[in-house]
């Protein structure tokens, strides 16, 4: 009766083999997902029966948008010691409101083969997952990815266009873990002075074991109504980053616009021609002589005297310099030495400051007995002697 009983048990207490292998289930990782951030999704089933035919499909809701990342992934796999038909799917799951969601239930609709090779219809189902959604942390429209790159290409320099040239900018904004109808609109390029043509706009989306991988095309054809030159007002993305949590701004940058000719013309415009230039230099200087010449026509002998003196003084021309450097390149110290002597001659005329003894190197090189020209630098002297007396 004892061991009756113990039997009895032990067949109550065993797990029904059918009931525990056929299962199937949504594995949702923990997180608070905020709008229109990607939540990974994966559909999975155990199955001990020979499967002839399913059908699996993923339930729509106006909760959420979805889509499939990667074929079923179907393969043997060993549960609690037993060798299980295993089914994984993938699916990325994007929230359209903040609030309490609810995925599924999901039904696998099976055809399984019987041991006497017959066919039985078999029906699994998933219980539903809810899942907890924040709203989005801006007041933009909700634009999620842990990825973000804006690319913009330019066919030339728009700030040098050639005349008539028509600039073509193309920006190219890629996403990861995002869809391609989150991504924001083609950006209005309008201004007074642009004439702008866009080009058919591009969405692609290319699905990823990890996720999504989102690209948008923007293309615009544009030239300026005239020749003054623009800027292209920058435009800015937000969006938020999944991997950081925290908001995030990409930017198309501004550009400068406009044609190159019409900044040369400004340009040549803004400075006087070389003849206008000396036409002003020949007229000021006439009136700077004619000034002069009235000045001097009133004044006393000695006060003319101080008068030219004085513009000797401020005047850049000095013949006694270049004569003096003439010299020192001949090499010649005697031709050197009178060369130096009208130098400092002029300048105790025109009370310019003189040291003392500044041909006293000179004076040896030449009279001094033994001494010649041994070791002496006639261009280092003159140098010296011009330095010392400026």
């Amino acid at each position: 009766m004892v061991i009756r009983l113990a039997l009895l048990l032990i067949l109550l207490l065993a797990p029904s083999t059918g009931a525990r292998a056929e299962s199937l289930r949504l594995i949702v990782p923990e997180m608070l997902p905020v709008v229109g951030e990607m939540i990974p999704v994966t559909v999975r089933g155990e199955y001990t029966h020979r499967i002839a035919l399913e059908t699996l499909t993923f339930p729509d809701s106006d909760a959420y948008d979805w889509m499939q990342l990667a074929r079923d992934d179907w393969r043997e796999e060993r549960v609690n010691g037993r060798t299980l038909l295993v089914l994984e799917r993938r699916i990325a799951l994007f929230p359209r409101k903040a609030g309490p969601i609810t995925i599924g239930p999901l039904t696998h609709h099976l055809t399984i083969a019987t041991d006497t090779g017959g066919r039985e219809p078999l029906d699994v189902r998933t219980e539903p997952v809810t899942v907890q959604v924040a709203a989005f942390p801006a007041d933009s429209a909700p634009l999620a990815a842990s990825a973000l790159k804006v690319e913009d290409t330019l066919s030339a320099l728009p700030g040098a266009l050639r005349d008539g040239e028509t600039l073509i900018r193309r920006v190219t904004l890629s996403a990861d873990d995002t869809l391609p109808h989150l991504l924001p609109p083609r950006p209005t390029v309008r201004q007074p002075w642009l004439i702008s043509f866009s080009a058919p706009e591009v969405r692609e989306v290319k699905p990823t074991p990890q996720g999504p991988e989102t690209t948008v095309i923007w293309e615009w054809h544009l030239r300026p109504k005239t020749g003054e030159p623009g800027v292209l007002p920058p435009v800015e993305i937000p969006w938020f980053d999944t991997a950081t949590r925290q908001m995030r701004v990409a930017q198309i940058p501004a550009i400068p616009f406009g044609y190159a000719s019409f900044e040369a013309n400004r340009t040549r415009a803004d400075r006087l021609p070389t003849s206008q230039i000396a036409t002003a230099c020949a007229v000021f200087t006439a009136g700077l002589l004619a000034g002069l010449a009235l000045a001097l026509a009133g004044a006393s002998p000695r006060r003319k005297t101080q008068i030219l003196k004085l513009l000797k003084r401020w005047s850049p021309h000095d013949p006694t310099r270049r004569a003096l450097k003439a010299a020192a390149r001949t090499k010649d110290l005697i031709a050197l030495r009178s060369a130096a002597e009208r130098y400092l001659a002029r300048r105790r005329d025109l009370d310019l400051p003189e040291t003392g003894g500044s041909t006293a190197e000179l004076d040896r090189a030449i009279y001094a007995a033994g001494s010649g020209v041994e070791g002496f630098d006639p261009e280092r002297f003159r140098r010296g002697l011009v330095k010392g007396k400026t």
